[in-house]
């Protein structure tokens, strides 16, 4: 057996549901995933990487921070786009003051909600992958 034939037969075992959620992570990585799900997968991504802070941070150097909260407010469910806000605000708190080592201990509160309920994020971008055509 070729390796042509074994690589065929490990694609039939990949789901659509699977090929769909991999799309929709390509697309992201493009730029061209829809909003307010962009926005959502670049939050899941940085929170997961590195937390709330590390999601700002990056964001404020890269992107329009204000922009991309508003675009999470659309879509999260209450607890996570209410976490998001105090988050957000403490952010901005911390700008106009020096950070130092209690400014983490801050954001890990924010980070273990988040953490808490992510299977909620889960369940929309499963939605969103369900809407891609392959």
């Amino acid at each position: 057996m070729g390796l042509f034939s074994i690589f065929s037969k490990k694609e039939k075992h990949i789901s659509e549901e699977e090929l769909k959620v991999n799309k929709m992570w390509k697309l992201w990585e493009e730029g061209k995933a829809e909003s307010p799900y962009a926005e959502l997968m670049t939050y899941q991504s940085e929170v997961n990487n590195g937390g709330h802070l590390q999601y700002f941070d990056n964001l404020e150097n890269v992107g329009d921070l204000q922009k991309e909260v508003s675009q999470l407010n659309r879509i999260l469910p209450q607890i996570l786009k209410d976490n998001l806000l105090k988050a957000y605000n403490a952010y901005l708190v911390m700008l106009k003051q020096d950070q130092d080592d209690e400014t983490e201990i801050v954001f890990e509160k924010y980070d273990e909600i988040y953490y808490e309920n992510e299977e909620s994020i889960n369940q929309l971008l499963e939605k969103y992958s369900e809407t891609i055509e392959l």
